[in-house]
């Protein structure tokens, strides 16, 4: 099987960090979307970034940025869209998504979300762990993208109560919770910042 395509979700407004690109933020002393970077690209091909405003700060990856468009300010569905509809410009027939602000996800993250979507006609699948499911952390097919236009449009915001609504699997990851430790608030880059120094 073909690697899916994959999309870094980097549209956030970053409220709970004063406003900040959650992209550009540091940790270790390297952007947050240069660690999310380096462990998601390898297992995905091709790779977009979902992101509003200027295009120009992403430069350095040479990958396709998707804005919005009509959908801008709808939250992470709306970015998801958008990487659905550049894949299936694309060719490919499944995408998986991962949050910008997730800097320690697993390097395995990809096959495993694959894993658990055989046999399924349309193969959806979300990251869990002990803490819940981390729905921006999902394997979509390129087919639902009609479905979450019309969800988007009845005014559906909630990721994972959708992705499940429409029947996806969870990908369990005993780590999960350090695994996709979401940088929301300042004091969540101070644990990561400890996460790192002990090897995370």
């Amino acid at each position: 099987m073909k690697a899916p395509a994959g999309v870094i979700l980097a549209g956030g407004q970053g409220r709970r960090m004063g406003g900040a690109d959650k992209a550009a933020l540091r940790l270790g002393g390297r952007a947050l979307i240069d660690h999310v970077a380096d462990r998601f690209l390898p297992q995905v091909d091709p790779a977009a970034i979902s992101a509003n405003g200027d295009p120009g700060r992403f430069a350095r990856f040479g990958l396709p940025v998707l804005a919005d468009g009509p959908d801008e300010g709808l939250g992470p569905l709306a970015g998801v869209l958008a990487g659905l509809d550049w894949a299936a410009g694309a060719g490919a027939d499944t995408v998986v998504t991962v949050s910008v602000d997730t800097p320690f996800l697993p390097q395995d993250l990809v096959p495993r979300l694959l894993m658990v979507t055989e046999g399924m006609t349309a193969p959806l699948a979300v990251a869990a762990g002990p803490d819940g499911i981390h729905p921006t952390c999902a394997l979509w097919p390129v087919a639902i993208r009609e479905d979450l236009r019309a969800a988007l449009r009845q005014g559906v915001r909630r990721i994972g109560a959708w992705a499940e609504e429409m029947g996806a699997r969870r990908a369990f990851f005993p780590d999960g919770e350090t695994a996709f430790l979401n940088l929301n608030r300042p004091d969540d880059i101070a644990r990561a910042e400890a996460l790192l120094a002990g090897g995370a």
